[in-house]
């Protein structure tokens, strides 16, 4: 698409004849992480697509999948280096209150 994800509202949504994806029976989102790319870059939670499927696969999957989906171009692992500390931390818990806490530690 032609458009950043959070304005493809303002552009008349997605392309004719594509299914409606279905609606999440449990919401999910990813913590909160600093963004690396260079439009948003330090800004929290305006990571691009590229950055949150990285950021996915290093919390369900693991360091090295994403480490590997990073290294496909220059700058990809930044996102790793700038958020460590918090993907250490968010990759060892598994309830949603724990995320929540080590949000509000992070980022009180």
């Amino acid at each position: 698409m032609d458009c950043s994800w959070n304005r493809l509202r303002d552009r008349a949504g997605l392309p004719p004849g594509l299914p409606r994806p279905p609606r999440p029976s449990l919401p999910r989102r990813l913590p909160f992480l600093l963004a690396a790319n260079p439009q948003h870059f330090g800004r929290l939670g305006e990571l691009n697509t590229a950055e949150a499927l990285g950021a996915a696969l290093y919390l369900a999957v693991g360091a090295p999948a994403a480490e590997r989906f990073f290294s496909r171009w220059t700058g990809g692992s930044e996102l790793l280096r700038l958020n460590a500390q918090r993907f250490s931390a968010y990759a060892s818990v598994r309830e949603a209150s724990e995320i929540a806490e080590l949000e509000r530690r992070f980022f009180p």
